[in-house]
């Protein structure tokens, strides 16, 4: 299987390179100045499930694309997505499979409407990682997974395929019969921890300790998950328990990779984490008071961010 990862940078670098160091046919898609650095630096991940230097990895420019891959594996962030689309738009032949790792649900869509639905997997990732000034990619703590899986919720030869070729490559693989309403319940997820962290440029100890902080996040969590509901996605009352915990643990130093994409003044998914859960929460007509709070803080920040660039 020639799989073509798109961006070699803290998720597509990491997976990526796994599975080059463990024997799969990858390619990365990168820009020039990235795949200069590859070719002097190579791959280079450092992490607690071991370090990893590939020397050279096989690198192409949108403009050199000259074939179709059989796996195109996204993880750009999404207000990458429309470059990311035009850069690997040339690879993507009848049988080539896209799997997207991005957050939220609006990349679906987009990705549907340019290629065909049939062409597009649900996915999702589980990692903590960065770029350090060199070039390496660092891992920041022990949990690497990668989940996937039809739309539909049905098994298919090219899914199976798909994990044969990624298990076994130096990090989890879990096909999921249910990867939307997984992706549903990390969103709500991910948009209450940064939503609130982002709103409140703290930690969620922070927030615990303010009068009223703790009932702030879990009214966010519960205007969130009431979105889902409406879209035909409950959380599960396992996944709500465990969220509400984490959400709620007192001296907890958890933030959000957008809290601190904020606090480095550097780009954040406000339209495709926040934005587009407040839309989907506004046509079900639910309560969306608290989200739409935090939408218009991050939105003045990115007007902020614009003005004084």
């Amino acid at each position: 299987m020639q799989t073509l990862v798109v961006g070699a940078g803290a998720v597509g670098g990491y997976f990526g390179g796994r599975m080059l160091a463990a024997g799969r046919n990858v390619t990365f898609l990168v820009r020039e100045k990235r795949a200069t650095l590859l070719a002097k630096n190579g791959l280079q991940i450092k992490s607690p499930a071991g370090d990893l230097t590939l020397a050279n990895p096989p690198t192409v420019l949108k403009e050199n694309l000259t074939q179709h891959y059989d796996l195109i594996v996204l993880s750009c962030k999404a207000y990458d997505l429309a470059d990311a689309i035009e850069s690997f738009a040339a690879a993507v032949g009848p049988q080539t499979v896209i799997l997207p790792l991005l957050n939220g649900m609006q990349h679906l869509d987009i990705l549907s409407q340019r290629f065909g639905a049939e062409k597009i997997l649900g996915g999702q990732c589980v990692i903590a990682s960065t770029i350090d000034a060199d070039g390496a990619i660092k891992h920041l703590n022990t949990f690497h997974g990668m989940t996937f899986g039809e739309r539909d919720g049905t098994s298919s030869p090219r899914v199976a395929q798909i994990e044969k070729e990624i298990t076994g490559a130096g990090f989890d693989v879990n096909v999921s019969p249910s990867i939307l309403q997984s992706m549903w319940e990390k969103w709500i997820m991910l948009a209450s921890l940064a939503g609130s962290t982002s709103l409140m440029r703290s930690t969620v100890g922070d927030i615990l300790q303010a009068p009223g902080g703790e009932q702030f996040i879990t009214a966010l969590l519960e205007e969130n998950a009431a979105i889902a509901t409406a879209n035909g996605h409950a959380p599960s009352g396992s996944f709500y328990d465990r969220t509400r915990k984490m959400l709620t643990e007192a001296g907890s130093t958890l933030t959000a990779s957008m809290f601190r994409d904020i606090s480095n003044n550097a780009r954040i998914e406000a339209d495709h984490i926040i934005g587009d859960l407040l839309r989907r929460g506004r046509e079900a007509k639910t309560k969306t008071d608290l989200l739409q709070v935090v939408y218009i803080h991050l939105k003045t920040y990115e007007a902020r961010s614009r003005r004084e660039a």
